[in-house]
């Protein structure tokens, strides 16, 4: 697959990825006073559930080409510390690797059914973050040199 596919591919699967975690945690975090605690609970499983299934496959296709793409760069990677490219991709995989632990973590808990709204908004956070680390760093790579 051509570097050009695999960087749109990339790029598309981490704006979807980024963007239901940021209508998660900015918008629908946030309503809780609107909706009320009964109906709540109810539109936060409903909406889980959906991101859940669907974040499954962006993750895959954001990883995926990452992995790709990756590849693609794997001279500087055998030196992160070279350029300073090298070193904020060096970083930026590193976050995502963070990302994808966390994301882990968000499953696990909700599978073993120890999952609570305060845990579930802090990983929540805590990946937002890390992927607005990522978005940084993504663009610091071709035009912030050190």
């Amino acid at each position: 697959m051509s570097y050009s596919v695999l960087h749109v591919v990339h790029l598309l699967a981490a704006i979807f990825f980024i963007g239901t975690l940021f209508f998660e945690v900015m918008i629908l975090g946030r309503i809780r006073q609107q909706i009320g605690e009964q109906t709540m609970p109810l539109v936060e499983r409903a909406v889980g559930a959906r991101s859940r299934v669907v974040l499954h496959w962006v993750v895959l296709f954001v990883y995926g080409a990452g992995i790709g793409l990756a590849w693609y760069h794997r001279q500087a990677l055998a030196d992160p510390f070279a350029s300073s490219f090298a070193t904020q991709l060096t970083l930026k995989i590193v976050l995502a690797i963070g990302v994808f632990f966390t994301f882990g973590l968000v499953a696990i808990l909700l599978r073993k059914g120890l999952m609570t709204p305060a845990r579930y908004r802090a990983l929540h956070w805590a990946i937002l973050l890390q992927m607005i680390g990522i978005v940084l760093l993504a663009k610091g790579m071709f035009y912030l040199h050190w």
